[in-house]
């Protein structure tokens, strides 16, 4: 049972909470128009999309690596320390490289060695963030918290891209380092006033105690005990691999259908992320539905079937932009309601572990979706949709024929599969009532605290 906070002088509760969130939308802001440069950059250097393609495996290939560990150790400290940590581990790789660029010694193995350290160090930040929630605020507000903390996943789309673009010409590389590394000091600001209470020991944390390797093991054991939450989490794990096969090819088809018009490819982004802002002030205001699997499923089952599906028919913006809105506008939904799924039936205590195992299984194909959609796209369904062949008379009526079909297949194919996802899932009881049949961590502290004063226990005999 959740116990009352302890009386401080700190910003607490969802006051804190807002403050927190504040402070780390503006730096994602500010590291968002890093990203943006630095994508400049090497591309001016290379002109290579492997080189791009291999900024994002050396950052999510260490971030997956260490969240066991990171989430044990998110459990053992003080998670507020953990989530300093981290936004100081980041501000430090930006400043070694600002003073690399700065000093025009700056190389792309560089930009690839401050992606592995940033890697490591975010693999602290978000299951301490994600735990930090359901300590600060109360169960009712899950749904509006997640909501919150969805805007710093879209927010920034709307204006970094903006922002860096114009910036980099008038104060370079540099100075966007230096914004950036500047913001991450208002983020550990901001965590610094607050008061973030730690979670009370929990029967499962105390049966989880042992050495850090054991530790870091726990939380897949626990979520291979909870047939539900498995089964909740297969549903993102086969969802993330058709939306991330499908997400490596969104630009490329743009921009094989347009003739590398980027000003078009630049609309559609910039519209999906504002239609992802939309649904993240609307999960916020609202907080979902009561019934949160419903949430996750139906957001699934609309953003795949009237955004990715459709999306790889479209030869123009009259069909990309609004079905790329259509598959940002649910984010918020899905997202927020399986977080509060999770948040309400995982021990507080133990969350840290639980959720980076949650998030390596969720993404373990990451890593290999690029590789897939570019092999698929480039040697097969492309070159067999450029000119009449089997394939081509079969599909060319519905996504044409020349560059970017291929691609435009691949996508329609890879929602319908997240749509049939959705559908299955939701088809199977133990993921349909996981709300039922795991009950809340609330639930079960209430029962062993009536267990240990004495009080019949329902079901039990007197």
């Amino acid at each position: 049972m959740q116990t009352s906070p302890p009386v401080t002088k700190r910003p607490a509760g969802m006051t804190g909470f807002t403050i927190v969130f504040v402070g780390q939308l503006i730096s994602v802001i500010a590291t968002q128009m890093t990203g943006f440069a630095l994508t400049l950059w090497i591309y001016g250097k290379t002109s290579s999309a492997t080189a791009l393609g291999l900024a994002q495996v050396f950052f999510i290939v260490p971030f997956l690596i260490i969240s066991p560990i990171a989430g044990a150790m998110v459990d053992r400290y003080n998670r507020k320390l953990m989530m300093m940590v981290s936004d100081i581990g980041a501000g430090l790789a930006v400043t070694v490289l600002l003073i690399l660029q700065a000093s025009g010694t700056i190389q792309l193995w560089h930009l690839y060695a401050m992606n592995v350290a940033i890697g490591l160090v975010s693999a602290f930040q978000w299951p301490a963030y994600s735990a930090a929630i359901t300590t600060m605020v109360s169960k009712e507000q899950y749904g509006r918290a997640n909501g919150m903390m969805s805007l710093i996943d879209a927010g920034p789309g709307v204006i970094a891209p903006i922002l860096g673009a114009a910036l980099i010409g008038i104060i370079k590389l540099s100075g966007v380092l230096l914004i950036d590394a500047v913001t991450y000091g208002v983020a550990i600001l901001s965590l610094a006033i607050v008061f973030v209470p730690q979670p009370a020991r929990s029967a499962e944390g105390e049966k989880a105690k042992s050495n850090i390797w054991k530790e870091s093991l726990f939380g897949f054991k626990y979520i291979f005990a909870r047939r539900g939450l498995l089964g909740l989490l297969c549903i993102f794990l086969v969802g993330n691999l058709f939306s991330g096969i499908a997400g490596t090819l969104f630009a490329p088809e743009i921009l094989a259908r347009t003739g590398n018009n980027s000003a078009m490819m630049g609309t559609v982004q910039s519209t999906a992320a504002i239609a992802a802002v939309a649904g993240g002030l609307i999960m916020s205001a609202w907080g979902g539905f009561k019934r949160r699997i419903k949430g996750v499923v139906l957001g699934w089952l609309l953003s795949s079937l009237f955004g990715m599906m459709l999306f790889g028919f479209g030869r123009g913006l009259a069909v990309w932009i609004p079905t790329a809105m259509f598959m940002t506008v649910f984010g918020a939904l899905i997202n927020g309601s399986s977080q509060a799924i999770w948040q309400a039936k995982v021990e507080p205590d133990v969350q840290g572990r639980v959720f980076s195992a949650r998030r390596l299984i969720a993404w373990i194909t990451q890593p290999i979706t690029p590789i897939i959609a570019g092999t698929l796209a480039d040697y097969v369904l492309e070159p067999a949709m450029k000119t009449q062949t089997p394939l081509s008379n079969i599909f060319g009526p519905l996504f044409g024929i020349g560059p970017g079909a291929g691609m435009g297949i691949l996508i329609s194919i890879c929602g319908v599969g997240a749509v049939l996802t959705a559908i299955v899932g939701y088809s199977l009881p133990v993921i349909r009532n996981v709300e039922d049949s795991v009950p809340d961590h609330s639930q079960i502290e209430e029962a062993a605290e009536t267990a240990n004063h004495g009080e019949p226990v329902r079901g039990s005999t007197t």
